[in-house]
């Protein structure tokens, strides 16, 4: 299914493809009609009375200073305007925010810049970065149809089933939010915000962060698939499956020495990758903003402080936590390569039981 706003008019509000995201349309269009109703009768008067009371038609002012009446009229009437459009709001925001009673629970966790989902009843977790090709940002490629749109590893949920979202986040303020859902939630470091869905026909449903969150902004898409229950189930279970093997496959590997050529070239990939965007190709970072990574005195000397920054971040900075993001062995090879890249060259080479000796078990 296309992003919906691209199908309606970009001058209104998205109609949505859920229940609530049409009870929240509805209430913006009636509430719409209501103000324009009343823009019409107020300066209808207004002109009516300035055109046909006008002083070179021999009208004269009226003197009067005041009527009790027409005060408690104006009073009156937009009062029980105000109450009629209060009723219908209500109702709407109140189940915009009942999350009871769902089916399926997803932790939402924003940082820069990239979602991270875990499921809570089941063994799953990932995250989900932009997936737009960097030759289209830099104008190298035409620009896809979902440009900034589309990312690597979407959320899915099923169809027919209610989906609470808990949205936090791992250092600034974002904002989750997919408009055919009517979901738009800030994601507060230290707190947890809550909000619900529920799609009952299958699509691609995209969304974006909506607080300006840092220089990568831009680059925080959402997108979510909603599958129906059974085809659900089975990739909830291919995911349980392959993230399993996945983590046996690195205790393995733990004991297993990767050589320097390998570090390198893994390390280098990992760079570009995750790193680049902040440090720079080139290690030299932006002065004043982000640090230099070529001859710094943790590169060079502090192993255990370069292992701890890349795995936990630093608190009050830009630097980000990749524990969950990247793997041990990925971890080591990024270490390694930055200690030994850019003339840094301290031939020391890290391995996956390096850092996973200075993980907080």
């Amino acid at each position: 299914m296309p992003f919906a706003a691209s199908a309606q008019s970009q001058l209104n509000l998205t109609q949505g493809v859920t229940e609530i995201s049409n009870r929240v349309y509805d209430l913006h269009m009636t509430i719409l009609y209501i103000c324009i109703v009343i823009g019409i009768v107020v300066f209808g008067a207004m002109f009516w009375s300035m055109i046909a009371h006008r002083k070179s038609r021999g009208h004269k002012p009226a003197t009067f200073h005041e009527n009790v009446k027409v005060e408690i009229l104006w009073t009156v009437i937009p009062f029980l305007i105000l109450i009629g459009m209060a009723i219908p709001a209500t109702s709407t925001l109140i189940a915009m925010e009942d999350t009871s009673e769902s089916d399926v629970t997803v932790l939402v966790t924003g940082s820069q810049w990239k979602w991270h989902y875990r499921y809570f009843e089941h063994d799953v977790e990932y995250f989900s970065l932009l997936a737009t090709r960097p030759d289209q940002i830099n104008n190298k490629l035409p620009k896809g149809t979902n440009y900034l749109l589309e990312v690597d590893r979407p959320l899915v949920i099923p169809t027919g089933k209610k989906v609470r979202f808990l949205i936090t986040s791992d250092d600034v303020i974002h904002s989750w939010w997919v408009p055919d859902f009517a979901v738009k939630k800030d994601a507060n470091p230290g707190f947890i915000n809550e909000a619900w869905t529920k799609v009952d026909e299958p699509g691609i449903y995209r969304g974006q962060c909506a607080e300006l969150c840092g220089k990568d902004h831009g680059y925080m898409p959402i997108v979510v698939i909603a599958k129906e229950p059974a085809e659900y189930e089975a990739w909830i279970t291919a995911q349980e499956t392959a993230q399993r093997e996945a983590k046996e496959e690195e205790q393995r590997l733990l004991a297993m020495s990767m050589s320097e050529a390998e570090l390198m070239e893994l390390g280098e990939r990992v760079y570009l990758g995750n790193c680049a965007a902040c440090h720079q190709p080139n290690g030299q970072g932006i002065p004043g903003v982000f640090p230099s990574l070529v001859g710094t005195e943790m590169v060079t000397n502090d192993i255990n402080g370069h292992i701890d920054i890349v795995l936990y971040g630093k608190q009050g900075t830009s630097m980000q936590a990749f524990g969950n993001m990247l793997t041990l062995r990925e971890i080591a090879a990024v270490v390694t390569y930055e200690r030994n890249a850019w003339g840094n060259n301290t031939g020391e080479l890290i391995q996956a039981a390096d850092v996973n000796a200075r993980t907080k078990n």
